[in-house]
């Protein structure tokens, strides 16, 4: 089969793979109809490299159609239209029980000290061979894959992968106040996805913040008030004027590791970059630090007592935080993985609904072969010709 596999730094090619087969008897095979690329990809195209090896496929957003399954999956059969969670948990165990999916036990990687496998994402993850390809393998499908209803565009149920789970995940976690504001930092398809998905659910106020005049005027038209970081000269000064000089309610914080505003953490990177994987690894892995720019923001312009929620992914362990301010001003932080099943009986009925309040069949802005790829990541990491949402289609 054809799939998008690494190759290096900024380097990654459509090849031939062995195809996938059934090895355990929770796993099916998926035929996969729509894959998409997502923010934390670039992380694995850029800074997470030393922990990935040439020819690994890449990709954790796929659905598609089922061409297999293994003897103990039966909520599932061939011909079924499935969406595949990101994450890869079993359903049963403690944390699954605890409805903590994206830390279950049974596929916990406790050698590298993470949580739940995850597809397509290094060999701190399981290095589980990823969904930008013709054909997935699914473990724990008795569990994992979530079938959906025809009628509906791909689209309309691709983002319930990771993009609407993670963006509902963050918005239910910042517990916006009834009549406050929530402030998103990064409208990527995560800060867009949990806007739209706040005003849905009836935040009063949302405010997001960008600097890239197309995602500003995207979340101008979902309804919300927006902040140009070129505007400005201070997003947290800019954030507590326009919330009476008390702060928002919450912050959803939705950049990450690679925000800009941080020369010191892009140093970093880039010093580490340049250093042979066998160092590379272990460095990155006890002595990383992350671009704080916007967590920094986050923690700063929230008021007093409110809710600092990170969707935006890190990997630091050195990370410097301003904890005598977080102390006296109260702050509370909830922040990780999605837990995918946990949302799904919540947001299924709001993807189906009529009139697709979401707006997630229009929510790419690029739809490309699968062949195409690697030209994709080039527009994605550099936001070159508005691109938004990367849709691939094997």
């Amino acid at each position: 089969m054809r799939a998008l596999t690494w190759q290096g730094k900024r380097n990654v090619e459509v090849i031939d793979v062995p195809d996938p087969v059934i090895k355990e008897p929770t796993d099916a095979i998926i035929q996969i109809t729509s894959t998409a690329i997502c923010g934390s990809d670039l992380h694995l195209y850029e800074v997470l490299g030393p922990y990935l090896k040439k020819g690994d496929v890449l990709g954790h957003e796929p659905m598609g159609i089922v061409q297999e399954v293994g003897a103990d999956v039966t909520h599932i059969k061939p011909g079924d239209r499935v969406v595949v969670p990101f994450n890869i948990s079993c359903g049963s165990c403690w944390m699954c029980s605890r409805q903590l999916y994206a830390q279950c036990e049974t596929t916990q990687n406790t050698a590298t000290g993470k949580g739940a496998s995850l597809f397509g994402y290094t060999s701190l993850y399981g290095s589980v061979p990823g969904g930008q390809a013709e054909y997935l393998r699914v473990p724990q499908a008795h569990f994992g894959p979530v079938k959906v209803p025809d009628g509906f565009s791909d689209e309309r149920f691709l983002y319930l992968s990771d993009v609407v789970p993670t963006a509902w995940q963050g918005v239910a976690y910042a517990d916006t106040p009834k009549g406050g504001t929530l402030a998103i930092l990064g409208l990527g398809p995560i800060g867009l996805m949990a806007a739209r998905i706040a005003l849905h659910q009836g935040v009063d106020r949302v405010i997001g913040v960008d600097l890239v005049p197309e995602r500003l005027e995207r979340a101008r038209a979902a309804g919300c008030e927006v902040v140009d970081v070129n505007d400005v000269g201070d997003v947290t000064a800019a954030l507590i004027d326009l919330t009476d000089g008390r702060g928002p309610d919450a912050v959803l914080e939705a950049v990450g590791m690679e925000a800009h505003g941080s020369p010191v953490g892009k140093l970093a990177h880039t010093a580490v970059g340049l250093l042979p994987d066998a160092l590379a690894r272990p460095m990155t892995d006890k002595m990383a630090i992350d671009r704080m720019a916007a967590l920094h923001t986050a923690v700063k312009a929230v008021r007093r007592g409110g809710t600092v929620s990170i969707s935006g992914v890190y990997g630091g362990e050195i990370d410097p935080m301003p904890m005598m301010e977080m102390f006296d001003r109260g702050i509370q932080i909830r922040m990780g993985q999605c837990h995918v099943h946990r949302w799904m009986d919540e947001i299924l009925p709001v993807v189906t609904a009529d009139g697709d309040p979401l707006g997630l069949d229009g929510f790419a802005s690029h739809r490309v072969p699968l062949e195409q790829a690697p030209e994709a990541y080039k527009l994605f990491q550099h936001k070159d010709d508005g691109c938004f949402k990367v849709v691939l289609t094997p």
